[in-house]
């Protein structure tokens, strides 16, 4: 079952507590987007000196951990996503410099917030979340 496409403009608002939840369990598998200084701290590969880990570690430790991962590199993580029974979800970003990939994941975060109601990171659990660089956002089923 495909959820709707959608586009939207507007980033999740300072203070939102839902969104401070959402941006701890983003969990970055490649080099991720520069964090803004009122955005909470995320934790990617790059923070834990693991830049070079493989795929299947990131994703392993990403599992374990309950986290979201979001990436560049669509058809291996969807491989890792697909070979398991339940995953957090996957967020999927085109290959774009860091300050567009900061915005495409501000448009995410305010996608998910306005559709989740209560637990938005529920949303993508089994799920993949592919943005555009126009920010059209969809999710599908995975597996």
């Amino acid at each position: 079952m495909r959820r709707p496409t959608r586009r939207l403009a507007v980033p999740c608002a300072a203070g939102d507590r839902r969104c401070e939840i959402l941006h701890r369990r983003v969990h970055f598998a490649d080099a991720e987007p520069t964090p803004q200084s009122e955005r909470p701290a995320r934790r990617g590969p790059r923070d834990r000196g693991r830049l070079r880990d493989p795929d299947h570690v990131v994703f392993a430790r990403a599992i374990e951990e309950d986290r979201i991962i979001v990436t560049e590199n669509a058809d291996d993580f969807r491989k890792l996503a697909g070979a398991v029974d339940l995953h957090p979800g996957l967020i999927i970003l085109p290959s774009v410099a860091r300050a567009e990939a900061q915005r495409l994941m501000d448009l995410v975060i305010a996608h998910l917030l306005e559709t989740g109601g209560e637990r938005p990171q529920d949303l993508l659990v089994n799920s993949v979340l592919a943005i555009t660089i126009d920010g059209a956002i969809g999710i599908d089923p995975l597996p």
